[in-house]
């Protein structure tokens, strides 16, 4: 896959392309479909599919303060992209002047310029423009007059354990995430939540307990709400290694402030893997999958209770995933 990150090499990009444009953050079920949509239309047309996405998310530039939480880091989206048999990634970064086009600027001077699509493929919600002033019929109306199609794909909707009907969204998923409903983020990315960034060091406090915890230093994604998770985990030496491998090993994973043990309270994200040894894991990169919420976090009398508990968690979490990998 083709992945263009710098402005300079916006030429390099084949035109006549099938595009679709978008933060697709997540990847989820619904950006899977249009996506999906757009590869037929795009071997129909025997031509390759290019996505153009941003980073950082548009409003982070344009509106910082209101800037949505990440699903998915940029080289997370990427490797998700080229399992979606995406050709070509252009990546929008920090253009503050491109993001303040009008529609049509925005189609005559960069897309007609630069890529020169043979169809656009897009949901019902799509804006783009200035203050996002153009939408979905202001793209078919200019289309009409610039020689390429557009193809409008439908929004997902699933039944989930919280909803009986949700439309699939990424802010959807960031309200389950902030909500600890993993299981339902999970429907919706159709995989589990993937947490990335670095082990630093901890307290000890988990190895003298009996119960050794690598511990996260995320990068900036969204962090699900505290509490204890069952969850597999995978140890890379780089961050593409865990942006491509599937993680496999078995683990508690605890997100929460040390309230038992300290009087200021950082958060916290530890996971103790589950009867394997790794050896030292400081400096190596880590991915976090949750799987299941299995508790809210808790204050404990003491450290014999905390410890009574933490075997109770990996019982049962134990459990969860043997159950889960059956399913």
């Amino acid at each position: 896959m083709q992945v263009i990150l710098s402005r300079d090499k916006w030429n390099q990009v084949a035109r006549g392309q099938v595009l679709a444009i978008g933060n697709f953050d997540g990847v989820h079920l619904g950006h899977q479909a249009l996506l999906g949509r757009a590869r037929q239309i795009a071997d129909q047309k025997k031509v390759g599919l290019c996505v153009m996405t941003f980073d950082p998310h548009p409003v982070a530039i344009l509106k910082p303060e209101k800037s949505p939480g990440v699903l998915t880091p940029l080289e997370f989206k990427l490797r998700l992209l080229e399992k979606a048999k995406v050709d070509c990634v252009v990546v929008v970064r920090d253009n503050f002047d491109l993001l303040n086009l009008s529609p049509e600027d925005f189609i005559d001077r960069f897309l007609m310029v630069q890529l020169k699509p043979s169809a656009i493929v897009e949901g019902p919600s799509f804006t783009f423009g200035f203050g996002r002033s153009g939408n979905i019929e202001t793209l078919k109306a200019i289309a009409a007059t610039r020689g390429f199609d557009v193809e409008v794909v439908e929004p997902v909707h699933i039944a989930l354990k919280t909803a009986s009907d949700a439309m699939v969204s990424s802010s959807l998923i960031r309200q389950l995430l902030e909500n600890s409903a993993v299981e339902d983020a999970s429907l919706c990315l159709s995989r589990p939540y993937r947490l990335i960034g670095q082990v630093e060091a901890g307290r000890g406090k988990g190895t003298e307990l009996g119960f050794p915890t690598a511990n996260l230093k995320p990068l900036k994604q969204i962090i699900p709400a505290e509490g204890v998770y069952a969850g597999n985990v995978l140890i890379g030496d780089t961050l593409e290694d865990v942006c491509n491998g599937s993680a496999k090993l078995p683990a508690a994973i605890s997100i929460g402030r040390a309230r038992t043990f300290i009087a200021e309270h950082p958060l916290l994200l530890e996971a103790h893997i589950l009867g394997q040894k790794t050896g030292p894991l400081y400096g190596k990169w880590m991915a976090l999958d949750f799987i299941e919420f299995v508790r809210h976090q808790q204050r404990f009398e003491s450290v014999e209770k905390f410890k009574e508990q933490i075997a109770v968690d990996c019982a049962r979490i134990e459990n969860i995933l043997k159950i889960n990998e059956i399913l």
